[in-house]
């Protein structure tokens, strides 16, 4: 069984991933279970930068294939903020609340049709001796002016997804996984690890 793992200290997102590699004939693994791992510092200036940087640096302490994903929140009437700050919204250290505040506050007052956004994923795959390969999803959706729902991390009480009038924190898990930006790109990355296990 392959190694596969996934460069996040989330346990929110190594969750999801788990779940949407079921039928990947891996054995993932987190930088939970690399404790001395080095912090790789997301300087990019694109999620693919970070993504990217984080895959290889991770592949390179391992010697394993590593999947490493970054996101974010593109609010439309912000131009593009948070967008690759998203995690660090508020400052170093902020909490999801934090964020969540810091973005309602911006846009108290905003009307609904000005309150567009989308989340953005890209996921990069760094294997030994291979290429680095990343894709990317996308989902849009409206930010809601206070939190709804109990599920789901970040900015997911806040993303109304407008087909289901519900949250990203109010959606079942399947349903989320399977219309949500990490889900389309993770649907993208899922075929770029399959051919990468027919290669070895």
């Amino acid at each position: 069984m392959v190694t596969l793992v996934i460069a996040t200290h989330n346990k929110g997102k190594v969750k999801e991933f788990r779940e949407m590699l079921e039928d990947c004939p891996v054995e993932v693994k987190s930088l939970l279970d690399y404790p001395q791992c080095p912090e790789v510092v997301e300087d990019g200036n694109s999620f693919e930068e970070n993504a990217v940087k984080k895959a290889e640096t991770i592949k390179e302490y391992t010697g394993e294939m590593v999947l490493a994903d970054d996101s974010g929140l593109e609010v439309d009437y912000l131009e593009g903020k948070p967008g690759i700050y998203s995690a660090r919204f508020a400052g170093e250290g902020a909490r999801d609340e934090d964020n969540n505040k810091k973005l309602l506050e911006l846009l108290k007052g905003v009307p609904p049709e000005k309150r567009g956004a989308q989340f953005t994923c890209v996921i990069a795959i760094a294997a030994p001796g291979r290429e680095t390969v990343s894709v990317k999803g996308v989902c849009r959706g409206i930010i809601v002016d206070a939190p709804r729902g109990e599920m789901g991390f970040g900015y997911d009480p806040l993303f109304l997804v407008t087909e289901y009038k519900k949250t990203f924190s109010e959606l079942e898990p399947e349903i989320k996984n399977s219309i949500s930006h990490r889900g389309k790109a993770m649907e993208k990355a899922a075929a770029v690890l399959r051919e990468l296990l027919q290669r070895r």
